[in-house]
């Protein structure tokens, strides 16, 4: 792996679970659903702006324009919908640990379906990362959970490993910012529409909720995005989730800082087994 995909990979984390605290904050001023697919619309329409000045391709071939739907239902639709409705009634950083799941599934389901392999290696470090997972989750079951919070942050990270590996090998290369605006405003649309019909809508509006809605539009919706449009393309689909192990630490840490989460001494182990996981996943060959 090049040093610049390590260093975008490491960015893309920070970035993208930062965005579980600033999330937290938007679910309780306003209707979750309602909020995203804004979010969603205005960062799709930045990111179409964007690819115009650029002069991109506004055109998809077949496969790009069904990754691109598949992609903008199961991670904008499904699994950021599920997690923002799931972040009413649990901390932000349970949510981001359950997200770090994803890589474990995105190897079972490229294994099962797409014949993709990883080395022994790889596997020990997928085994390590996710004991990790479970060090750092197990305190906070133990202190009680929302069941539903629960199974719509599992539900959730499913949807995200079928959209990662949808978008694999695209050729969005030309017209990133195209296919990141489509997928948007997919997930705009869909999300608009459950929105309607069972959200009310109730805003308390304040300084620090639109400092977390800026952040969350520009820099997870729209940054972050195009950072893991390019890892997925570069280094494949399977090592490009290994970077959501990174999760338990920036998600744990960023939500004790800002929400005054509580941290355990489980969760800093659990972080050290995690950082060994993405170590020696990173350093495997895959194969396929």
């Amino acid at each position: 792996m090049s040093l610049k995909a390590l260093t975008l990979g490491l960015e893309f984390a920070l970035l993208w679970y930062c965005a579980y605290t600033a999330a937290r904050i938007i679910v309780n001023n306003t209707p979750p659903l309602g909020a995203l697919s804004l979010r969603f619309a205005i960062s799709g329409i930045l990111a179409l702006s964007i690819a115009k000045y650029l002069g991109q391709n506004f055109k998809l071939s077949k496969k790009q324009l069904q990754a691109t739907i598949i992609f903008g239902l199961c991670q904008n639709t499904v699994y950021l919908g599920l997690n923002f409705a799931a972040l009413q009634w649990i901390e932000a950083s349970l949510a981001a640990i359950i997200a770090s799941s994803m890589p474990l599934l995105v190897a079972l389901l490229g294994w099962l379906f797409l014949g993709q392999r990883l080395s022994g290696l790889g596997v020990l470090g997928l085994g390590l990362g996710f004991v990790g997972v479970i060090l750092i989750m197990g305190f906070r079951l133990n202190n009680g959970i929302n069941e539903l919070g629960l199974l719509y942050c599992i539900l959730g990270a499913l949807a995200l490993s079928i959209a990662t590996l949808a978008v694999r090998n695209t050729g969005s290369v030309g017209n990133l910012f195209v296919i990141v605006g489509y997928q948007l405003l997919i997930g705009g649309v869909s999300l608009s529409i459950f929105s309607f019909m069972i959200e009310s809508y109730t805003i308390d509006l304040n300084v620090t909720l639109l400092l977390a809605f800026t952040y969350s539009t520009l820099v997870a919706g729209l940054v972050a995005t195009v950072v893991w449009f390019w890892l997925v393309n570069e280094i494949g689909a399977v090592k490009a989730a290994t970077f959501h192990f990174l999760n338990p630490f920036f998600g744990v840490s960023i939500a004790a800082l800002i929400l005054g989460e509580s941290l355990s001494l489980s969760d800093y182990f659990g972080v050290l087994m995690v950082t060994l996981g993405i170590l020696l996943v990173q350093t495997s060959r895959e194969s396929t």
